[in-house]
């Protein structure tokens, strides 16, 4: 999977924004070879938001993009499904301010975007490939990039309710391994925090069927989809602010206590750091020992232990 990919068709997405809670219309679209993953807000003169870095905007609970004042908000699930299923150049039209927040997860996305199918380019991709650490930390939230040969996350954690408490997981992110065990993963928030940020202008547009609401004694409606549901959500995040590098990555991300901003933090710091990197066409691997060279630093990164040890 060296050559670009693009989609075959057009695909709609109806619903309405998480934070919002207006309607949106969502249409993906494909495009010509090195394109990238370009948003366009058809409501207002086809103004364009490409999905990089230098358009992040805000990570307030979700990722917003924004170009010369105008936005475009909650995008990282549409972006996680993109860069899961291998996508490098689509078109996204959207009728509003805000991504259709669909079921919380990226589950639908990746279903669309699978049945219309892929289109082979004729232009390489190129790989971010991590060559040497990069991390960013907020008190005792911690994320590190490691070098590695494919994309491999490893998050966790730890929230003061017996529901979720500390949570876990490992995947190395394949196009199965997304569809199957992280796009399912829906949204999640406390019960008791939805009132303040209603106040505040957010979670408008939620309700019990587009996120997972916990309340003091479970889940208030429905089943969890994994045991882990929770931890295996920040992972799908994580994929899709890293779409913000504008290449797919081949790196080992180790996060703990982690969210959109530390994401971005690390996107920011990752481009800030350009010796840690370079572009590569992805036939080329990494020497082993030097991927295995930094496996007693990656344990360091969860708690119990220091980055120094």
């Amino acid at each position: 999977m060296f050559e670009q990919r693009t989609i075959r068709g057009e695909v709609v997405f109806d619903g309405r924004g998480l934070h919002s809670g207006k309607s949106a219309r969502l249409r993906a679209l494909p495009a010509p070879q090195n394109t990238g993953i370009l948003f366009v807000r058809t409501d207002l003169e086809g103004h364009t938001i490409p999905a990089r870095c230098r358009y992040l905007e805000a990570t307030r609970l979700s990722t917003t993009l924004s170009h010369n004042g105008i936005q475009v908000g909650t995008v990282e699930h549409i972006l996680a499904a993109i860069a899961g299923v291998g996508i490098d150049n689509v078109r996204l039209e959207l009728d509003g301010p805000e991504v259709p927040i669909l079921d919380g997860s990226a589950l639908p996305f990746v279903e669309a975007l699978l049945e219309t199918g892929l289109h082979r380019q004729e232009s390489r991709r190129q790989f971010l490939t991590v060559l040497k650490p990069v991390s960013v930390t907020e008190g005792d939230k911690r994320l590190v990039i490691f070098p590695s040969n494919d994309l491999r996350i490893t998050y966790a954690i730890d929230f003061p309710h017996p529901t979720i408490g500390y949570q876990e997981r490992e995947f190395q992110v394949s196009t199965q391994v997304f569809a199957e065990e992280i796009a399912p993963a829906r949204t999640f928030c406390l019960y008791r925090e939805v009132e303040e940020m209603r106040r505040q202008g957010l979670a408008l547009g939620g309700d019990l069927d587009n996120a997972v609401v916990v309340g003091d004694d479970g889940v208030l409606a429905g089943s969890l989809r994994f045991r882990d549901e929770f931890v295996r959500h920040k992972i799908l995040d994580l994929v899709g602010d890293l779409c913000l590098l504008g290449r797919p990555v081949r790196g080992h991300l180790v996060a703990f206590k982690g969210g959109h901003r530390l994401h971005a933090a690390l996107v920011h710091r990752l481009l800030e750091t350009p010796d840690a990197w370079t572009l590569s066409a992805g036939r080329e691997s990494l020497p082993r020992q030097l991927v295995r060279s930094f496996d007693h630093l990656k344990a360091c990164v969860l708690p119990g232990q220091a980055l120094t040890a």
